[in-house]
């Protein structure tokens, strides 16, 4: 009798390769050294730091302001108001109230109805009385100078922070992020996060630090003029050949 074939097992099947593995491998990224999103390569960061030197080489603060007092009150009147409308309401404000100790012992009822074009004046005026008298007892009338003290004040965020120590004081403690630079770091794809903290880190990962305190100006000075929200003047920006933001105009 023929002897009957032993069947061979059936091969196995390679396993798929997991999608951690095949991005890994589509990256191609050495070990050790992580890769840069598209928008956040050094040579186009570079370039948008070099067209907004180009365009805005004198960019800085807008609202008005005499000393580092005054622009902390003036930020903390600016949330959801334009600096516009701030520095009028402030070109009588500071003639009533000339120092810390005048708004903090200010009558809350009285300061409200001077503050009230900027609108939220009742949260606003317990915010500015406040940090006037958290200055006057603890930092003995002055606007503290580091980011860890400043923070410590009533109604002031890293934002406020930013703002005062960088254009009253010189120290770039971090990078200012209003509505403008938020919506302006998504558009040129700096950051793809919408949350004003994180947007602020991821800045500040790919901005020298030498550039921080002028990069937030530029910016923000770029969105009120040229890169409005609804209808971006794209022929009119320098960046456009660097911008592939799906709600450009051109």
């Amino acid at each position: 009798m023929a002897m009957k074939s032993k069947k061979k097992p059936p091969k196995k099947k390679k396993s798929a390769p997991t999608k951690a593995r095949a991005a890994k491998s589509a990256k191609g990224v050495k070990a050790g050294k992580p890769a840069h999103a598209a928008g956040t390569e050094p040579k186009r960061v570079a370039e948008i730091l070099a067209k907004l030197d180009e365009a805005y080489p004198n960019a800085t603060c807008e609202l008005k302001h005499e000393n580092a007092f005054q622009l902390l009150v003036s930020t903390i009147l600016s949330a959801q108001c334009t600096d516009v409308r701030v520095n009028q309401v402030a070109e009588t404000l500071y003639k009533k109230y000339p120092d810390a100790k005048a708004f903090a012992y200010a009558t809350p009822s009285e300061l409200q109805q001077d503050i009230r074009p900027t609108g939220f004046f009742r949260n606003k005026t317990k915010s500015v009385m406040g940090a006037s008298k958290a200055i006057l007892e603890k930092f003995g009338g002055q606007v503290p100078r580091t980011m860890e003290e400043i923070l410590t004040l009533p109604g002031v965020a890293r934002k406020t922070g930013n703002v005062v120590l960088g254009t009253a004081y010189g120290i770039a403690s971090g990078v200012v992020v209003d509505t403008h630079v938020l919506r302006l770091s998504n558009r040129l794809d700096l950051s793809r996060s919408e949350d004003p903290k994180k947007v602020e880190q991821d800045l500040m990962k790919i901005i020298p630090q030498d550039k921080w305190i002028q990069f937030s100006h530029q910016l923000i000075w770029h969105g009120r003029r040229v890169c409005h929200a609804r209808k971006p003047k794209c022929l009119e920006c320098n960046m456009e050949s660097l911008c592939y933001a799906k709600d450009k105009t051109l």
